[in-house]
């Protein structure tokens, strides 16, 4: 096969982002010196401002890191925390059994600021300044407009004009939807900005003191008190169909703060792979390649019938744990430990067999057994109806009517120094939640992830991270950083990167071969998003893959779906080849706007 574009290799630096504009302006802070974690930070940034469908300052952001300096690899948890007021009294109190996918309700605090701060406060070497201007620049003077904006707008346009002014205001310029490829402004938001960096520079003149200060005035400052002055004044129509108050208070935001911790760890061929731990959905990467250790994936071949199968029934069996085992472990007893045991996985191998599972089955862990969530034992669930269905529930990357109607944020990074580092920023999207006028941004809605049922790990609790569904990658090699990757996606980032690696590590294919391979995900388990339904037995796929080979999955028992020739994936990756030294990129072309760039 080959890549519709060329495997970008070099020695400086590489970037690796959802949108030109993003992997230009942390290239930039490469040429001007910056590390892979300053160049990070201002792509993440102006992922913000020119993709506001898909990720915002109301959002949060998951991060993995290798720091030569450190010479380790890290995560930082950029994942925001429910509101202490949160209780699932409160939400069935409200008549409600699932937390809504849209409106304030599901709001928890707005971790990817706190993030992006983390990185650059610990890993960094420019200023705030310095990273922050080129976010300032697009939202002031103006972007072009995506196709996908401008759809995702239209798609909310009447809520907009109904129920949420804010958005109205800001999103229908002049009352209409505006045109892909005008020029698109947030002053709003380029003067929160602005007034964030005047701050924390009129603190002080050290760089660490101005980042400090500059995380004072968004979580303890007038960022704060604007969002808790919305939300307490505020009731928003959401996807139960009804107008409802959110619970996200100044006080919530003061209290939290973007932490370093160790990743999630596993051995595969050779490789290590690194992920969040189990307030996210990342070990469930993990567990997918302790289950395909078993197998010989290089002699099914790649795109192969067999291959397809047994990574798509492996599959099936990890986010069955996950649904029953995973959430924030400051809250919940979870055995990952044992999870990701050789000898657990080995046991759970023997459940694939020659078809397709229809069943949902967790496994029994340290002599402990599963409970799974009512909900999740329903194979569908209700839809949104009335004006809620024409509202941004799910996530926004793979619509059911046209899969190529959307994409969403991951960026990476490598830089000369030898330091690498993946992020997948998410939430606060522009359709889901009513933008704070005095911000120019909204809130995110994560909280939907959390699960209304009693004593279960990801059941909700005030101050508990949901668990989230955004999983960045980082690989080593001999304990050097090898490759950095991901993709936005929700439940099938964990499907589409794997597809990826093991197109990589087992069949050769150079990063951007392995990125435009066709790909596929499954849809059995529950959704992660409202309204949570599941799909025993789906499989979506690329049609690129072939009619022998989608014959052949159907005769299995797949329920497969054709999702169109360049629907699923949207990967990015960059990487060191240990032979030769040299920096390695590529993007994915699915969508028409991501892009590396490098030298």
């Amino acid at each position: 096969m080959i890549g519709t574009r060329p495997e970008l290799r070099g020695a400086y630096g590489m970037v690796s982002s959802t949108h030109w504009l993003a992997s230009a302006a942390g290239m930039s802070v490469l040429e001007r010196g910056g590390n892979a974690f300053d160049a990070a930070v201002a792509a993440g940034l102006v992922l913000q401002v020119v993709e506001p469908h898909l990720n915002g300052p109301g959002g949060e952001v998951p991060i993995l890191a290798y720091s030569a300096e450190r010479s380790g690899a890290l995560a930082i948890c950029g994942q925001g925390v429910a509101p202490r007021a949160a209780s699932i009294a409160h939400f069935r109190e409200l008549g409600l059994d699932l937390v809504p996918g849209s409106g304030l309700l599901p709001a928890c605090v707005p971790g990817a600021f706190g993030g992006w701060l983390e990185l650059l406060g610990q890993f960094g070497s420019m200023r705030l300044r310095d990273v922050l201007e080129y976010a300032i620049g697009y939202a002031d003077g103006g972007y072009p407009l995506v196709p996908r904006i401008t759809d995702s707008i239209a798609g909310v346009e009447r809520l907009f004009r109904e129920e949420w002014p804010g958005s109205a205001e800001l999103y229908l310029p002049g009352g209409a939807v505006p045109r892909p490829g005008s020029s698109f402004r947030n002053p709003a938001l380029a003067a929160t900005w602005r007034r964030v960096l005047a701050e924390a520079e009129a603190a002080s003149r050290d760089r660490e003191a101005q980042i400090e200060a500059a995380r004072a005035a968004f979580y303890q400052g007038f960022v704060a008190e604007a969002i808790d002055r919305f939300v307490a004044t505020t009731e928003a129509m959401d996807s139960s169909g009804e107008r409802h108050r959110g619970l996200l208070t100044g006080e919530d935001m003061a209290a939290w703060r973007a932490e370093v911790e160790q990743p999630v760890a596993v051995d595969y061929h050779g490789v290590q792979l690194c992920k969040t731990g189990p307030w996210g959905q990342g070990p469930v990467f993990l567990q997918q390649l302790r289950l395909l250790e078993g197998f010989d994936l290089e002699a099914m071949g790649a795109g192969s019938a067999d291959l397809v199968h047994t990574v798509t029934e492996c599959g099936k069996l990890a986010f069955a744990d996950r649904e029953a085992w995973y959430g924030d472990p400051r809250f919940a007893d979870v055995p990952l430990d044992a999870l990701l045991d050789p000898a657990y996985a080995d046991r759970r191998r023997a459940l694939v067999e020659a078809t397709a599972s229809l069943e949902l089955r967790p496994g029994s862990v340290a002599g402990r057994e599963p409970e799974l969530p009512p909900q999740a034992l329903a194979a569908g669930l209700r839809e949104p109806a009335g004006l809620a269905a024409g509202m941004g529930v799910g996530e926004p990357t793979l619509a059911r009517d046209n899969p190529d109607a959307n994409d969403t944020c991951h960026v990476d990074v490598a830089d000369r120094f030898g330091n690498m580092v993946a992020c997948t920023p998410s939430g606060g999207w522009l359709h889901s939640s009513p933008v704070i006028p005095e911000l120019g941004f909204c809130l995110g809605t994560r909280g939907q992830m959390f699960w209304l049922a009693e004593d279960l790990p990801n059941s909700l609790e005030g101050g508990k991270r949901p668990r989230t569904t955004l999983s960045p990658s980082l690989a080593l090699r001999d304990g050097q950083p090898w490759l950095a990757f991901g993709t936005p996606g929700g439940d099938q980032q964990d499907q589409w990167a794997l597809s990826f690696l093991l197109n990589h590590l087992h069949f050769g294919m150079d990063l951007q071969v392995a990125i435009d391979a066709p790909n596929f995900h499954s849809e059995h388990f529950p959704s992660s998003f409202y309204p949570r339904q599941s799909r025993p037995g789906a499989l979506l796929v690329e049609e690129r893959l072939g009619d022998s080979v989608i014959q052949e999955l159907r005769s299995r028992g797949h329920q497969v779906e054709g999702a169109g020739p360049w629907a699923l994936g949207r990967l990015c990756a960059v990487g060191r080849d240990p032979e030769t030294g040299f920096l390695m990129a590529g993007a994915n072309p699915r969508g028409r706007q991501g892009y590396a760039a490098g030298r």
